[in-house]
């Protein structure tokens, strides 16, 4: 399982938000490169940064302090946050992100994702962001009517590389992973489906890697890492 370190940036600093309200932002470093220069020395092998500002108003708001994380570490990058067009994936894959991630394009605009993940085999992601059994797009501020399942079968057979499911009840707040919820969209697609909002403990990564059926790929670590309720050594020995 690849554990993916979050990089939430508001501001163009590096902060945690509460079920994806901005007004909650705790600022963890002002300095986002830095923080990635530091995941990346504790052994990670992915990095996961999003712009929060840039899914609120559905463009590139945060766009150098990225560049800046680009250019500090040589571990690859899954970048969400305002990637609306064809013309935006390509500009970030072209800077050097491994991974772009499309959220509320996958829910509007579900052939731009396709073409995407055609162009760029391997490096397309689709987020699928879920409040309440819905899935929440607009950076979790509108509410699309559909449930996860739903859209990740948008995808199916479409090349893209993997599906970053976020409960959104639990993003922020510690209250444990929904490993049901998880499973629940793993067991229903053949894409790889990584894990996020709610990480509490290492156990979380016990029991979703435990859980029977579908393997879940990967898990996105946040407020407990940077709080320190979960140390990067332990959670990487768990994961391997």
């Amino acid at each position: 399982m690849i554990l993916y370190p979050a990089i939430d940036l508001k501001d163009g600093q590096c902060v945690r938000v509460v079920r994806g309200d901005l007004a909650t932002a705790t600022v963890f470093n002002t300095e986002p490169a830095e923080q990635a220069k530091t995941w990346a020395a504790a052994g990670f092998s992915w990095l996961h940064v999003v712009d929060l500002n840039g899914s609120v108003a559905g463009r590139t708001i945060n766009g150098g302090a990225v560049e800046a994380i680009l250019r500090s570490v040589s571990i690859p990058v899954q970048l969400g946050g305002g990637i609306r067009s064809l013309a935006d994936v390509q500009r970030w894959i072209e800077a050097g992100v491994g991974r772009v991630i499309l959220g509320t394009a996958a829910v509007r605009d579900p052939d731009l994702v396709k073409t995407a993940a055609r162009r760029w085999p391997e490096q397309i992601a689709v987020s699928v962001d879920v409040r309440k059994g819905r899935v929440a797009v607009q950076g979790w501020t509108e509410d699309s009517g559909l449930d996860a399942i739903s859209v990740a079968r948008r995808f199916e057979d479409a090349g893209v590389c993997a599906l970053i499911i976020t409960d959104i009840d639990r993003d922020g707040v510690m209250l444990g992973f929904n490993v049901e919820a998880f499973g629940a969209v793993a067991d229903a697609v053949d894409i790889p489906v990584i894990a996020a909002g709610g990480l509490a403990s290492v156990n979380d990564i016990v029991r979703l890697a435990a859980r029977p059926g579908a393997p879940i790929a990967g898990a996105v670590l946040g407020r407990a890492l940077y709080t320190g309720a979960i140390g990067a050594l332990e959670a990487l020995a768990v994961a391997a």
